[in-house]
């Protein structure tokens, strides 16, 4: 698989699509010291990917609301889905890493749609805006998503928080924080999830469920991303071990983006809905 073929145009700048390809685990330094590698490039590319998604749903569905429009993109800009279009484009065979890598998406390693994101800001940089929103719309989404299949998915954020804290034995809240009336008379919702005392999440919707959905969704951002509160969460569960004598310190993951089968939640604990041992 050819880069050309790939990206469907000759390239100005190759070095831009060289380090777009170029994983962080085999950076080369260049003459005046600086390293090189692809984490810039997938930052702009990144901020390029949202913007593009954004327009594309806005013009796509015209009739739908905030939410809806929020909630799709998520599910098209997701890591997971980033790593699928990535791998069916053929970019697993042309990143650059270090062999002392293991490759494990499951567990925060999302080096292929990483890549992609960089490839993006490559697109960008050596072609301009429209070429790379080219690039998006045909080249990725009419190829690799069929949009009108994943809207109709449901990404439950609160399910797979919920897996997390049983599996890392972490006691979380969904607390409803308040409900009130919206401009045009609806019934709106704020809920909270607490973690350790602390408030990880808020979120706003037209039912309970859909503002815990929301709140579930910044909870699990800040775990992924937070290193403090990661650092507090591991120094949790060492001194609980600690006063349990022989229980195992497991590793901290973090919970998943993906999605989930949109069917009923099933836990054996009978206050659930509040909070999950």
């Amino acid at each position: 698989m050819s880069l050309e073929r790939i990206i469907g145009f000759c390239p100005d700048n190759i070095q831009l699509y060289k380090q777009a390809l170029r994983h962080r685990s085999s950076s080369v330094e260049t003459d005046d010291g600086k390293w090189i590698n692809n984490e810039r490039l997938e930052f702009l590319g990144d901020a390029i990917l949202d913007a593009v998604v954004a327009d594309l749903l806005y013009k796509n569905f015209p009739n739908k609301r905030e939410g809806f429009l929020t909630n799709l993109r998520s599910k098209i800009v997701q890591r997971e889905m980033m790593d699928k279009i990535a791998q069916q484009l053929g970019l697993d065979e042309m990143v650059i890493y270090s062999s002392r890598m293991t490759i494990n998406s499951h567990h925060g390693n999302h080096m292929y749609g990483n890549a992609l994101e960089a490839l993006i800001g490559a697109i960008y940089l050596d072609q301009g805006f429209d070429t790379c929103y080219a690039f998006i719309r045909d080249t990725m989404i009419k190829k690799h998503i069929n949009i009108e299949s994943l809207s109709r998915k449901e990404v439950n954020f609160k399910s797979n928080l919920i897996e997390w804290s049983q599996k890392n034995k972490l006691a979380i809240t969904f607390d409803l924080i308040e409900s009130f009336m919206d401009a045009e008379g609806n019934p709106v919702f704020q809920s909270a999830i607490l973690l350790l005392g602390e408030q990880i999440g808020v979120g706003i919707g037209y039912s309970k469920k859909e503002s815990q959905q929301a709140a579930s969704k910044m909870a699990i951002h800040k775990i992924r991303n937070d290193k403090e509160l990661q650092q507090r969460i591991s120094e949790f569960k060492k001194k609980r071990a600690a006063e349990n004598a022989g229980e195992t310190i497991e590793t901290t993951d973090t919970p998943e983006m993906a999605e989930t089968p949109n069917t009923p939640e099933t836990n054996t604990n009978p206050n659930a809905e509040n909070t999950a041992e």
